[in-house]
């Protein structure tokens, strides 16, 4: 690490982290319980779950897993919102020695059908509001096992069969399903697996630093979402990069137990996932936000106990400032203000300082890293623009097209190498190959810009994903499902500024059907796309800017210096 970096690391950081210290992250979890014990480790809807008791859960469930005879390292998806139950099953699968494979429960039928395939896996939990989706799909998997579990299900006796009843018959959000249970498949209620797992011993795991942890799936360039391969070793020095540096703004709370971390952010993104795992090694609490599009409901959450993180992406930070009720709320004991997952914008920053006064702290990292990879001070009193120093352990370069390390305040890749760092993608080497330089760096797509003072700036994406509300985007993914809507010859997708999220997605459409409409193409991606890949904008064009080789140029497509775009729908 260059030493001008490290000068301007907060007092008492580290500069290195040394994640052999344990042997996998199972033995970091069994030291957690043993410390923190009757600790409180998360809070829903009022309904807490202590350390011991996440000890115990996940070591029914883990057992229960294995029961099932899966094989060392099964892939286990988890297609779960911010419940209790997500806690309890990505301790239990890793604890059993198996991956996680972790599921956006919005995705369509085509995408969780990608998913599944690709990583293997063979057994999902999921929550039974996302259940018809797998339906659709689950007989063109390999999965056999399928655990469901519903929104009430930890949250204990009456209320959580209220609150499971709510949800089913008064709010509607259960759509009707039926899995098959042929091909030797089993369905199994949650209750009825921890019951069947209760009291049954967990066997030891065999898994190593080495053995994986995570299939962390990511935009793919090929259109295809791809699982970064997360390692032990990868999640257990990521966690401890977190420990370091967030320790210094944390500790001004005294005693760690008390620290409320707000977990908003949906849990199976790997920034929330990674701030879950710091919790854990510390002994502090979650406040888990099973919805927090609802922001009248988050903030009513925010007024019942003093909280002093919360990591969020620049447009929950907007829309949690553009509420009236949000500067009723007691800032006092707010600690870190953690903005990732997008560019953080100054203007939502400065507001940000002035209702709550407490800085936006903003930090870059990928799925890939484990979200972890450079991040502002957090004793910093200011908001930087920049994307701030590597975290320990951190190697970072900007590099040119042939791998060579360029000079500071030349523009070039971001290159990343740490203990933090990806092995590489699953079952795609020739992806694998292409990520990392012939040194061992990590190429990140973004173009950065390095000062003297060790802080890094980023100034453009040399990929062309759209990055919206934290969540990439590939614009080959949209387009080739929008080339098979009737009525489309060829289309483009490409970023536009959108001042709530970031970038939004806007479609330009060659059509041989002139009768299609925009309406059309909308509809069509609603049913084909998860929110956050729906075009906001489309266009229809004659024809589309190629280069001389008939690759569409989408540079010539993209507004020039934030140009206004067409009407959204």
């Amino acid at each position: 690490m260059l030493p001008s970096a490290l000068k301007n690391y907060p007092k008492g950081v580290p500069h290195d982290v040394h994640p052999e210290e344990y042997r996998s992250l199972g033995q970091m979890f069994e030291e957690a319980f043993q410390r923190h014990g009757e600790r409180p480790f998360s809070v829903c809807m009022e309904r807490w779950m202590s350390y011991r008791e996440l000890d115990a859960l996940s070591r029914t469930l883990g057992g229960w897993l294995q029961s099932l005879g899966l094989e060392p390292g099964a892939r286990v998806a988890i297609m779960l919102p911010n419940v209790p139950q997500f806690a309890v099953t990505m301790v239990g699968v890793l604890r059993a020695g198996y991956t996680c494979v972790n599921v956006n429960p919005l995705y369509t039928a085509r995408e969780l059908e990608h998913q599944l395939n690709d990583s293997g896996a063979t057994a999902i939990v999921i929550l039974e509001n996302f259940a018809a989706t797998l339906e659709q799909v689950i007989g063109k998997t390999a999965v056999r096992h399928v655990l469901v579990t519903a929104m009430g299900d930890q949250l204990g006796g009456l209320y959580g069969a209220w609150i499971t009843t709510a949800v089913r018959h008064l709010a509607k959000m259960v759509p009707p399903f039926k899995l098959p249970l042929s091909g030797g498949r089993t369905v199994t209620p949650w209750p009825k697996a921890m019951a069947a797992g209760h009291g049954r011993p967990l066997a030891p795991d065999a898994s190593t630093l080495d053995s994986i942890a995570f299939l962390q799936y990511t935009g793919g360039t090929t259109g295809r979402s791809k699982g970064a391969v997360l390692t032990h070793r990868n999640i257990v020095a990521a966690t401890l990069q977190a420990e370091a540096w967030f320790t210094p703004a944390l500790a001004r709370a005294g005693d760690l137990s008390k620290v409320n971390s707000i977990a908003a952010l949906p849990l199976y993104h790997i920034f929330a996932l990674t701030l879950s795992l710091l919790a854990i090694r510390q002994g502090s609490h979650l406040t888990l936000i099973p919805n927090p599009r609802d922001i009248g409901k988050f903030i009513a959450v925010l007024k019942k106990r003093p909280f002093h993180m919360l990591p969020a992406v620049n447009t929950l930070f907007n829309g949690l400032l553009t509420h009236p009720d949000f500067k009723t709320v007691d800032f006092s004991n707010l600690f870190v203000s953690q903005a990732g997952g997008m560019a953080a914008s100054e203007g939502t920053a400065k507001r940000w300082m002035e209702v709550t006064g407490c800085p936006m702290i903003e930090g870059w990292g990928m799925s890939e890293t484990c979200a972890i990879g450079t991040n502002n001070p957090v004793t910093n009193t200011s908001f930087t623009g920049t994307i701030g120093l590597p975290l320990p352990g951190i190697d970072i370069a900007i590099k040119d097209d042939e791998g060579r390390t360029l000079p500071n305040g030349e523009p070039g890749e971001l290159c990343i190498k740490g203990p933090n760092v990806m092995t590489g993608y699953y079952n795609q080497p020739a992806e694998t190959a292409a990520a990392f330089t012939a040194d061992g760096f990590m190429r990140t797509g973004d173009i950065a810009v390095m000062q003297d003072d060790g802080y890094s700036r980023i100034v453009d994406r040399k990929k062309d994903m759209i990055l919206v509300s934290g969540f990439n985007v590939f614009p080959n993914e949209l387009e080739n499902v929008i080339s098979l809507c009737p009525g489309v010859v060829e289309c483009a997708a490409v970023g536009v500024p959108d001042e709530k999220q970031g970038e939004a997605i806007k479609v330009f459409v060659v059509r041989k059907d002139a009768s299609l409409s925009e309406e059309a193409v909308i509809r069509y991606c609603q049913d084909q796309l998860t929110g956050y890949k729906r075009p906001k904008y489309v266009e229809f064009r004659e024809s589309l800017p190629k280069t001389n080789v008939g690759k569409i140029l989408r540079r010539e497509l993209r507004p020039a210096g934030g140009a206004p775009v067409a009407q959204a729908h």
